[in-house]
């Protein structure tokens, strides 16, 4: 049977997945990801504001995404959110594999109401974040009254480092907490859904060096 270049891109599309389960005293996590899925979500983090800001990443970056947690949320939600985002950066790093054949990079805009966000990623290898712009109430601000806005930069950098991609997100401007942190989100979500894409063009790592 004769298989196009097509036929070959889309079966090993379709091995792009990773899996990751990480406990400690503070949390136990699972997470899963297909890079090349639909943005079938199953989230459960006991921390509902979190869940719908996973949601969202799934959905926007059309990764089938599942994350299960349990952690001491009695205490705080930090340590849940911040452990979420190292074993969700495990696991993208695991999809990832060699990253043959991807576009590498990826940017997006996103507005919500009043805010508006971006997001910039480089699949390098070299992990690395930065975060700014955010107004001086996301340090002290709480969503749903469980989810400190102040998490949103831990949570970033911390799958950032494990995914092992720099990742640049910033908030131009904005003044509801809720909207900047879910215009974040999803900002993340499409510029590494753009990153992660296949390129046609590309054969083999897209680096001058062979390896990413």
């Amino acid at each position: 049977m004769h298989f196009s270049d097509k036929d070959h891109l889309e079966a090993e599309r379709t091995e792009r997945v990773g899996r990751v389960e990480r406990a400690t005293r503070e949390s136990s996590i699972v997470c899963s990801v297909n890079l090349d899925g639909t943005g079938k979500t199953d989230i459960s983090t006991g921390l509902p504001f979190f869940d719908h800001m996973l949601t969202a990443f799934g959905s926007h970056g059309s990764f089938d995404l599942t994350v299960h947690a349990n952690g001491d949320t009695e205490v705080d939600a930090h340590h849940t959110v911040e452990d979420t985002g190292i074993v969700m950066g495990q696991a993208f790093a695991q999809a990832l594999g060699d990253k043959s054949g991807i576009r590498r990079f990826g940017d997006c805009y996103i507005p919500m109401d009043e805010t508006l966000a971006h997001a910039v990623v480089d699949v390098s290898g070299r992990p690395y974040f930065v975060g700014t712009g955010e107004p001086e109430q996301m340090l002290t601000a709480v969503i749903g009254g469980h989810y400190a806005t102040v998490i949103n930069e831990h949570f970033f950098e911390s799958f950032a480092l494990n995914a092992r991609i720099a990742l640049h997100v910033r908030c131009l401007y904005g003044r509801d907490p809720h909207h900047i942190t879910e215009a974040e989100y999803k900002a993340v979500a499409r510029a590494l859904r753009a990153a992660v894409e296949d390129d046609p063009r590309v054969h083999g790592v897209p680096s001058t060096k062979g390896t990413l």
